[in-house]
């Protein structure tokens, strides 16, 4: 029997169910209130957990279980007010990213007393609606870009303005026995999405692992298995090809490194000009240069040590550590910005840039990166001094060229294999937002 649907007066909901009511998004709360990040834990009876940004597991919609959570102290008053409740629902007000923009929810569900810190609002579900059904609909609001107009950001951190949400958005709510229903059956779905989704990330994982052996293998060990063997005097090399050297990159490279800013900053960004190329324009071992900025020709000119050419060899030294990229399909001109080191042959037919390029995907680059670490220092860097140390395998250019060769049609293939379970994570994160949107607005049936 097909159901009897009426317009909802709101544009992204569209029809819903004849016996659904809409109401204003607010009027399905009955309390809300700020969080606090009160003071140092004193070990007395007012320490509390504090529930932080960083708690939210944004793909199970609650709050992260396997964690140390921190503890702060809050006067009685304070407690009072803002303990949390099972079933009440945590909002990011402040904080956000350029993929992420604020305005995430998960629901609270932990039965232990806890606080939560002043990032964010608590709004507590009024009692005759469901909690996991409205943090349903919060999740679509969020997915189709709603929650994304009140977000403001005059500074680099954004800001949700959740008090006009609440008053100027409306939420369509069926009876609380068929909330329920929903939930439930989203909770089941969205489960099995999750799961899914998760034995495809473990073999893109165990994908990658396997490329980074086969690298490895090749650039220490060669392609042919009766060669015979030396010790290389290296731990994280092993034993290699006897015809084969160990050399440090300080033998064969120049390193250069952009040297600090110049006063460079993002206003002066251009439209066009000289690319800058920075760390996220790394995209598969190459340089996007649609997502480059651009700078003045002064500023281009002012570091004519890092003026970048097709063939160059580029790596990352701060941020996500050991980027690779070969540079090609430049058709101008490009500089660095102070987080790549360019790395260029002292001397020509020396090494071939793309096995270089596979020597520092190997993991006998990062097993050497890690013994550079010293202390308990949460600051990473590749420091350019340190890694004119670095030693690494050497075989003839004809050797070199043959591994290079086969490196690129084995990690192609690896590649394929590893973008094909990409597109199918993408398909079931689709289709998972379109399943909560359908339920919640009642477009799919649920008994």
């Amino acid at each position: 029997m097909t159901r009897k649907m009426k317009d909802s007066g709101v544009e992204w909901i569209g029809d819903i169910p004849e016996d659904w009511k809409v109401k204003t998004l607010k009027r399905a709360f009955s309390d809300r209130a700020g969080g606090a990040w009160g003071e140092e834990a004193k070990g007395d009876e007012n320490d509390r957990i504090c529930i932080r940004i960083a708690d939210f597991d944004y793909s199970k919609l609650k709050i992260k279980t396997e964690i140390e959570f921190t503890k702060r102290n809050y006067n009685t008053d304070v407690i009072r007010r803002l303990e949390l409740k099972q079933g009440d629902i945590l909002v990011e007000k402040s904080g956000g990213g350029e993929t992420t923009p604020v305005g995430r929810t998960i629901l609270y569900d932990l039965p232990m007393n806890a606080l939560y810190a002043n990032f964010m609002d608590r709004l507590r579900v009024h009692k005759n609606n469901f909690p996991k059904f409205i943090e349903y609909v919060l999740v679509a609001f969020y997915q189709q870009g709603i929650t994304k107009q009140y977000i403001k950001q005059t500074t680099g951190i954004q800001n949700l303005d959740l008090t006009s949400m609440l008053a100027d958005e409306q939420i369509v709510l069926p009876q609380q026995q068929k909330q329920k229903a929903i939930a439930d059956y989203l909770d089941n779905k969205c489960n099995k999405i999750d799961q899914t989704i998760e034995k495809e990330k473990q073999v893109i994982e165990k994908l990658k692992e396997y490329k980074q052996s086969v690298i490895t293998e090749a650039v220490t060990k060669g392609l042919n298995p009766d060669v015979k063997m030396k010790d290389s005097g290296v731990e994280w090399i092993g034993e290699i090809p006897e015809h084969w050297k160990v050399m440090k990159v300080k033998h064969l490279c120049n390193l250069n490194g952009r040297i600090g800013w110049q006063g460079l900053t993002s206003a002066e960004y251009k439209e066009e000009g000289p690319y800058l190329i920075t760390g996220t324009d790394f995209k598969n071992g190459l340089i996007d240069w649609n997502t480059c900025v651009h700078i003045t020709e002064e500023r281009y000119d002012e570091a004519k040590q890092i003026q970048i050419k097709n063939g160059d060899l580029l790596i990352t030294k701060d941020g996500t550590i050991g980027k690779v990229a070969i540079v090609s399909t430049l058709d101008g001109k490009a500089s660095l910005n102070g987080g790549i080191l360019l790395i260029r042959p002292i001397k020509t037919n020396t090494y071939i840039t793309r096995f270089m390029y596979y020597i520092l995907l190997s993991r006998a680059f990062w097993m050497w990166f890690e013994s550079t670490k010293t202390g308990n220092s949460t600051i990473i860097h590749l420091y350019q001094e340190k890694f004119k140390e670095f030693s690494y395998t050497l075989p003839l250019i004809e050797e070199q060229q043959e591994i290079a060769d086969y490196l690129d049609k084995k990690c192609s293939a690896i590649d394929k294999l590893i973008s094909n379970k990409e597109k199918v994570i993408d398909k079931l994160t689709e289709y998972k937002k379109s399943l909560i949107y359908e339920c919640v607005t009642g477009k799919r049936e649920v008994q």
